[in-house]
């Protein structure tokens, strides 16, 4: 996978195109990404005990949900425009990523 943890998306397609955020955790095995403050869902938490001074815990929250990863693509940091990544070899030998559109090192 392109994108990894810390990375700046904007997602492409979805009922949050446009939606701009920050990667916060990457699940290559399932191809999908958890964005920060995208794709939304209503999550039913069990009440517990675990409160202060014992108060009940519980109820309807709200959390990220992961989204594909087809979905995001990188920004560019300084046009603020998705762009594509691909790789290249630097000269110690390391496999870097790179913006295809610009061909400068993310």
């Amino acid at each position: 996978m392109k994108i990894k943890k810390g990375d700046h998306v904007v997602v492409v397609a979805g009922k949050d195109k446009g939606a701009t955020g920050t990667v916060i955790a990457a699940y290559p095995d399932r191809q999908r990404v958890l964005v920060q403050g995208v794709n939304m869902v209503k999550k039913n938490e069990k009440v517990t005990n675990q409160g202060v001074r014992g108060a009940k815990e519980g109820g309807i929250t709200t959390q990220e949900a992961p989204i594909h990863v087809s979905n995001v693509q990188l920004v560019d940091p300084e046009t603020k425009r998705p762009a594509r990544v691909g790789y290249r070899v630097n000269e110690e030998g390391k496999k870097v990523r790179v913006l295809r559109q610009t061909g400068k090192d993310v």
